[in-house]
C-alpha cells in the first residue's frame, strides 16, 4: 500500500469514527439536530474517502467522489445553521451545488496538471466551507471555542483556494486517476484536510457537549409546568443576587404567592384545568417581573418572586398588580364562577438579614393574608422599621 492509500485509509477510519459519534448524540437526544446533520456530513465524507481508494480500479467513480465530498460540506453547512440557530442557506448550497455539477464536464475535459482545472475543481468546496465560516462568525457565541470553530472553518476555506498552487508546487496531481494515490500531492492534501477536519469535529462535540449540559442544567432548574424556575433553581438565583444587591446597597424585596383554594379548582374542574390555571398564573409573573428579577413556583400552587432593586412599597404594588389582573383575568377552560384569586406576603430585606429570614417573614405575611380573608397582599416590616405587622393589616 502507498502512502497515499494509507492515508485515505486513515481518513476513512477517522470520518467513520466521528459519524458514528455525532449519531451518537443525536440519538441519545434527537432535539440535537445539528448532530444529526454532522453524521451525515461525516458519512458522506467517509463515502469520498472509499470512492477515492477505489477510483485507481474504477475511473468513473471520480464524479461520485467529487460530488459526495461537496454534499458533505453542504450538509456540514447545515449542521452549522441548525446548531447556531440561523436558517440553513439552502438556496446558496443548491446553487453551489449545482455550479459544483455543472463544472465537472469541463474540468474533466482538461488537462489533470492545468492551474485553471485544479482552481476550478476546488472552487465550489472552498465556497461552500466559506458560508459555514460566515454561519458561525455571524450567528456563533463571542465564545472563544465558538470563535475557534469560525476560524477552523476559514482556515479550511482557504485549504482548498491553495490546494492547485500546492499541487503544482509538489509535481501535480498525477498523470492519470489511477496514479493519484501515489503522489506527493495526495499526501499533503489528504493530511492536512484530515487535521483540519478532526480540529472541526473535535471542536463541535465539546460544543454540543457544552450546550447539552448547559441545557441539562437550565432542565434541572426549571418547573416545566409553568416554564418558571423550579424550587431548586430559585433558591440558587436568590443566593446570588442578594449578596449582589447589599453590596451595591440597593433594596431587595420577595414576595411569596399562593392560588387560593387550588385544591377545590382541581376537584371541581379536574387536574388539566388547574394546570391550565398554573401556566396562567405563571405567566403574569413573568410579563410582571423586570430582566433582573426572579420568579418561580416553589411548590404545588406556590410561587415567588424575588426582586433586586425594589422597596417594599414597589414590591407590594406589583404584587397588587398581578393580584387585580388574576381576579379580573379569563382562564381559558375556567368557568367565570370559580372566582380565581391569589394571596401575597410580601418583605423587603433588612440590613445584613439572611435569604432564609427574609422568606420566613415573607411567609408569615403570606399566612396573615390567608387569614385576613385571602385575596389580598400583606407587608412584612422589617423589625427596625418601628411597624408592627399587626398595623399595616
Amino acid at each position: 500500500m502507498t502512502g497515499g492509500a494509507f492515508v485515505l485509509a486513515i481518513n476513512l477510519s477517522v470520518g467513520g469514527l466521528f459519524g458514528l459519534a455525532f449519531l451518537a448524540i443525536a440519538v441519545y437526544d434527537r432535539a440535537r439536530i445539528a448532530a444529526r446533520w454532522f453524521a451525515l456530513a461525516y458519512g458522506l465524507g467517509m463515502l469520498n474517502f472509499l470512492l477515492e481508494f477505489l477510483i485507481p480500479l474504477l475511473p468513473g467513480l471520480r464524479v461520485g467522489s467529487y460530488l459526495a465530498f461537496a454534499l458533505a460540506l453542504g450538509a456540514f453547512v447545515v449542521g452549522l445553521a441548525r446548531l447556531y440557530g440561523a436558517r440553513a442557506p439552502w438556496r446558496l448550497l443548491a446553487g453551489l451545488l449545482v455550479a459544483a455539477l455543472a463544472l465537472w464536464p469541463v474540468v474533466d475535459g482538461m488537462a489533470r496538471d492545468s492551474l485553471v482545472r485544479l482552481v476550478l475543481y476546488q472552487a465550489p468546496y472552498a465556497a461552500i466551507q466559506a458560508v459555514g465560516a460566515v454561519i458561525v462568525w455571524r450567528r456563533g457565541p463571542s465564545l472563544l471555542l465558538d470563535r475557534l470553530l469560525g476560524v477552523l472553518n476559514a482556515l479550511a476555506a482557504a485549504h482548498y483556494l491553495a490546494k492547485p498552487f500546492i499541487a503544482r508546487a509538489t509535481g501535480g496531481v498525477g498523470a492519470s486517476p489511477e496514479t493519484y494515490v501515489d503522489t506527493a500531492y495526495v499526501l499533503f492534501s489528504q493530511s492536512t484536510g484530515t487535521i483540519l477536519g478532526v480540529a472541526m469535529a473535535l471542536a463541535l462535540l465539546v460544543i454540543l457537549m457544552r450546550n447539552l449540559l448547559a441545557d441539562m442544567t437550565v432542565q434541572s432548574r426549571t418547573d416545566k409546568l409553568s416554564g418558571l424556575l423550579n424550587r431548586r433553581g430559585f433558591e440558587e438565583m436568590r443566593d446570588r443576587a442578594m449578596p449582589r444587591s447589599a453590596a451595591s446597597g440597593l433594596p431587595v424585596s420577595l414576595v411569596l404567592c399562593d392560588l387560593d383554594r387550588f385544591k377545590d379548582i382541581n376537584d371541581t374542574y379536574g387536574h388539566a384545568a388547574g394546570d391550565q390555571v398554573i401556566r396562567f398564573f405563571a405567566q403574569l409573573l413573568r410579563s410582571a417581573v423586570a430582566e433582573h428579577h426572579i420568579a418561580g413556583r416553589i411548590g404545588g400552587e406556590e410561587f415567588a418572586m424575588l426582586l433586586p432593586g425594589a422597596n417594599l412599597a414597589a414590591a407590594r404594588i406589583m404584587a397588587e398588580g398581578i393580584r387585580t389582573a388574576f381576579a379580573t383575568a379569563a382562564v381559558p377552560g375556567i368557568p367565570e364562577e370559580a372566582q380565581l384569586t391569589a394571596s401575597f406576603g410580601v418583605a423587603e430585606a433588612g440590613q445584613d438579614e439572611s435569604a432564609e429570614s427574609l422568606f420566613r417573614r415573607a411567609d408569615r405575611a403570606l399566612y396573615q393574608a390567608k387569614r385576613a380573608g385571602r385575596d389580598r397582599v400583606h407587608p412584612s416590616f422589617a423589625p427596625h422599621s418601628g411597624k408592627s405587622e399587626a398595623a399595616s393589616a
